[in-house]
């Protein structure tokens, strides 16, 4: 039998995830169901043979999976719209904001399965960083949530106090890190480079830097000793860099979105 996933709120991030499992050859279209309110932002996937569907709770039905892709100020509405339509043998997956599993559950009813998953939109190119987590009513189900989302990325385990922190880290994050790249082109393209040339190679560094970290497990500050000689130019730059206030402030963007991640459904 084909497992039938509905995606709730097909936006970046609900498109991204689709493409994702997708690409890894485990799903196809045809094991989608996708719903948004402006459906005709969805027709190049419907034309890739995605079923797109405007109506919520029409949607769930037969599915097997339910993933909650919507805003945080209009994830009640939406639940509003599933209560009574989703059943005790449907799984229900939300990637909302500062949503917590009471919170849904509150909505739809204490016996409804519910996992919370905060990916970024790297789940596109099965790149993301994966934050899974539910409450021990429902912690049979983190496995099931573990296989979709190590098909797209990197997955870890935490604690649902820590969801809006993985929030700030890893989705947000995405942001962050392409600002930094960002910079670096700029910088590139300040000193003698085009800007598409300097973009590549900013690009390619820091894709080189990531790698590296990855694959020898070591910390930042380890790889950046062998590249730092005395008197050197490298050094010169981080010196610079940190004069200015570079680590103190990408620290604090991370602690101000983390703070906003968790009032966005309390301001609903």
């Amino acid at each position: 039998m084909e497992t039938k996933i509905t995606i709730i709120g097909a936006g970046n991030l609900g498109t991204s995830l689709v493409k994702g499992l997708v690409d890894s050859g485990n799903y196809s279209p045809s094991n989608f169901v996708l719903t948004r309110r402006n459906t005709t932002k969805l027709d190049a996937l419907k034309e890739k043979g995605f079923t797109v569907i405007a109506n919520n709770s029409e949607a769930v039905i037969n599915a097997n999976v339910i993933v909650l892709a919507v805003l945080p100020q209009k994830i009640d509405v939406v639940l509003e719209e599933l209560k009574g339509a989703v059943n005790t043998n449907q799984l229900v997956i939300s990637l909302v904001s500062g949503v917590k599993v009471k919170d849904i559950q509150a909505i739809l009813g204490n016996d409804i399965p519910i996992v919370r998953a905060m990916p970024n939109t790297a789940i596109a190119i099965k790149e993301s960083m994966t934050c899974i987590t539910t409450t021990d009513q429902w912690k049979d189900n983190i496995e099931e949530v573990k296989e979709i989302f190590e098909l797209v990325g990197e997955t870890v385990i935490i604690n649902e106090e820590q969801m809006t922190s993985a929030t700030a880290l890893c989705a947000c994050g995405i942001a962050f890190f392409l600002r930094a790249i960002r910079a670096a082109s700029q910088g590139g393209n300040e000193i003698d480079f085009h800007s598409d040339e300097a973009l590549k190679m900013a690009a390619q560094t820091a894709k080189g830097a990531a790698s590296l970290l990855i694959a020898n497990q070591s910390h930042p500050e380890d790889e950046i000793d062998k590249v730092t000689s005395p008197k050197g130019c490298t050094i010169a730059g981080l010196n610079e860099m940190e004069h200015n206030g570079f680590s103190s402030s990408f620290i604090k963007g991370i602690t101000v979105s983390a703070k906003q991640a968790k009032g966005l459904y309390s301001e609903n």
